[in-house]
């Protein structure tokens, strides 16, 4: 009787924190300045998190440590800059740590690698072919190593996606048609034409910069740029299939700047070899002409529509929802219980320098399982506005970490109506209510930084306070993203299938301790290698996470 009154106050009291009026979760300031404004962020397996501006618009707020000074003669500013563009943010500690990136990162692209080192690649002018990469440590040891034309196209604007065998492909960029591989292998080291991304370009305007890019759980590739989508396959460098365009014909990629997620895969064991349903949902933008219209001041309003399409239908169709509020250059965060948050931007105009109004305050969050109509819940409020080259990205203990706003060319603090912003704030959402603590479950084993394998059974132990009803507990494991201009590349979340399918996977193991069996994804295809964050969740209430390796 005792389990089953704690299991209905959890469930009562989640149902409470849906309903507050008031809009639910909590904001606080981390850090008052982080020395530059993130328009770059990735989350590395160290819980430190890599924050890049760009290079060319003058000194940053920070400066290089022991004297260290950043000599570039292509520098279109600062030739000589003692100061840094990049830091690295301690999240336990709450500190901040200079880097010295040496070209302009200024709208590129990146992803992690299997071994966890950051892959950062492209930018403009001295750094468009450049590659980068930062192989996390400790001891604050670490720096950018910096690869002089590594690339084969300059990549601005372009878009980066982790493939099955650990390489990554870049797709596009500001009057790239093109996609290439990195790192290069014989039979692999040139650019490849991409006419997907000619037709979906409006002249002048573009529309389809940042593509959003996911990997099919069939090894193709998802490719979105404007307002229409194809499954290419990039080995034979052919389009499987033209998804419908998108309902409203609105586009949603750079500069119109809505976001999207591969929403979470579950049920990866599926009989019959088929693998999992894949859906995509996108939300937000700028209708056509929006751009040009915010040259001239003025300032359309932003869409409030998402489109969700199942990419893996035989007939697939986008069914289309209204969010809450309108909004263009949002982020979309995917939290570990499978919900996804929606988050910063403007509710007019679009992404670009100083053409957009109105900074949306409030978070919404997406609830993918329920029914139509009843997915979208507004939340609690901040008093920050986060605009163009904002950031956000989930952090282990459940947090998201909110960053970045730089409006203007050069860093703009005062006499402007929104002025760049270095300050880091934590958005925490209502899972991580203190009512809640007693029922938030806890990762006991396996150790952080374990090793798996795939298709591997695997035992994870926790505990949770009280009495808990077993079936409603689910692993998860979420891809650490490297996230910039509303969207996050790589950004992956799996919904680990029990390994006999039944609550009895769920065993108490003494008192307020638990086991559940799950199965590792079965292939590099459902989770290409690398760092992961493991969670338990009970009903809606995630664990913090741990950090896990696939290989």
């Amino acid at each position: 009787m005792a389990a089953i009154n704690a299991a209905f106050l959890t469930l009562a009291l989640i149902l409470l924190l849906h309903q507050n009026p008031a809009g639910a979760g909590e904001w606080n300031l981390l850090n008052p300045n982080a020395g530059v404004p993130a328009m770059h962020m990735q989350l590395l397996n160290t819980d430190r998190v890599v924050i890049l501006d760009r290079t060319d618009f003058g000194a940053s707020n920070i400066s290089l440590p022991n004297n260290r000074c950043r000599d570039d003669p292509r520098d279109l500013t600062l030739k000589h800059d003692c100061t840094a563009h990049s830091v690295e943010y301690d999240v336990v500690s709450n500190t901040v740590r200079p880097l010295n990136v040496l070209t302009n990162t200024w709208c590129s692209s990146g992803a992690a690698m299997p071994d966890g080192s950051l892959l950062q690649t492209g930018g403009y002018n001295d750094g468009d072919r450049n590659v980068r990469t930062y192989k996390p440590c400790k001891d604050d040891s670490c720096d950018w190593e910096e690869f002089n034309a590594a690339l084969t196209e300059r990549r601005w604007y372009a878009t980066n996606q982790i493939l099955p065998d650990g390489r990554q492909i870049i797709v596009g960029g500001r009057r790239q048609f093109n996609f290439e591989f990195y790192p290069k292998t014989p039979g692999s080291d040139l650019a490849y034409n991409l006419p997907f991304l000619w037709d979906t370009d409006d002249r002048g305007i573009e529309n389809n910069l940042f593509p959003f890019v996911f990997l099919n759980v069939d090894g193709n590739l998802f490719i979105f740029a404007n307002n229409r989508a194809i499954l290419f396959d990039y080995v034979k460098k052919q389009v499987v299939r033209t998804y419908p365009t998108i309902p409203g014909g609105d586009p949603r990629n750079y500069p119109s700047s809505g976001s999207a997620v591969l929403l979470p895969l579950t049920n990866l064991q599926a009989a019959g070899g088929k693998g999992p349903a894949a859906e995509v949902l996108v939300c937000g933008g700028a209708p056509n002409g929006s751009f040009t219209s915010a040259n001239s001041n003025n300032f359309v309003k932003a869409l409030s529509t998402c489109a969700r399409i199942r990419i893996t239908d035989p007939n697939p169709q986008w069914s289309m929802e209204t969010m809450p509020l309108p909004r263009v250059m949002g982020d979309m965060v995917l939290l570990p219980n499978g919900n996804v948050l929606i988050i910063n931007g403007a509710a007019s105009g679009t992404a670009g320098w100083n053409v957009a109004r109105d900074p949306v305050l409030k978070p919404v969050i997406y609830r993918p399982g329920n029914r139509f109509g009843s997915r979208f819940e507004v939340q609690k409020s901040t008093s920050t506005p986060r605009m163009y080259h904002s950031t956000a990205i989930l952090l282990r203990d459940g947090r998201v970490l909110v960053a970045g706003s730089n409006t203007h060319a050069y860093d703009t603090f005062a006499g402007v109506q929104f002025p760049t912003d270095l300050t880091l704030e934590a958005y925490s959402p209502d899972y991580l209510d203190p009512r809640l603590a007693k029922v938030r479950p806890r990762i006991t084993s396996p150790a952080s930084h374990s090793e798996i394998g795939y298709g591997q059974p695997l035992n994870v132990t926790f505990t949770a306070q009280g009495g808990i009803n077993r079936s409603l507990i689910r692993v998860t494991m979420a891809a650490p993203p490297y996230t910039t201009h509303s969207f996050s590349m790589n950004q992956r979340m799996l919904v680990l299938t029990n390994e006999v399918r039944r609550s009895a996977d769920v065993t108490p193991i003494g008192r307020s301790n638990y086991q559940v069996r799950v199965v590792s994804p079965g292939s590099s295809i459902l989770a290409p290698p690398g760092y992961y964050l493991l969670f338990v969740v009970y009903r809606e209430v995630p664990s913090p996470g741990i950090w896990i390796r696939i290989k």
